[in-house]
């Protein structure tokens, strides 16, 4: 089992930036790639950003040199510096683990907007 608190979202203008974090506990052991997800209202949720044990790293497109993801693997922790940011990067963010074994875990959400 794991467990996943978020903590950083908030409410910043267009342009402006904030940083999200993750914090993991119980079987850190077995992590192997942790990330983060959004859901917009009325939308799917969606890959923002992933990062594996050995650090690979996959984001969407729509995120690409706007965001940036980081681990320490010691500590269970995962963060996205999100910069430049949107209007329609306004959703809840959720943070994610996917353990060996194919199990995934879900953190409770953090909702960021970004007014206009």
């Amino acid at each position: 089992q794991v467990q996943l608190v978020e903590s950083g979202g908030g409410l910043v203008q267009v342009g402006g930036s904030l940083r999200l974090s993750c914090v993991a506990s119980g079987r850190i052991d077995r992590i192997n790639y942790m990330g983060w997800f959004r859901q917009a209202p009325g939308k799917e949720r969606e890959l923002v950003a992933r990062i594996s044990l050995g650090g690979t790293i996959n984001y969407a497109d729509s995120v690409v040199g706007r965001f940036t993801i980081s681990r320490n693997n010691a500590k269970g922790t995962v963060d996205l510096q999100m910069d430049s940011l949107r209007p329609e990067d306004t959703a809840a963010y959720y943070c994610n683990a996917l353990i060996w074994g194919g199990d995934s875990y879900w953190g409770q959400g953090t909702q960021v907007a970004v007014s206009a």
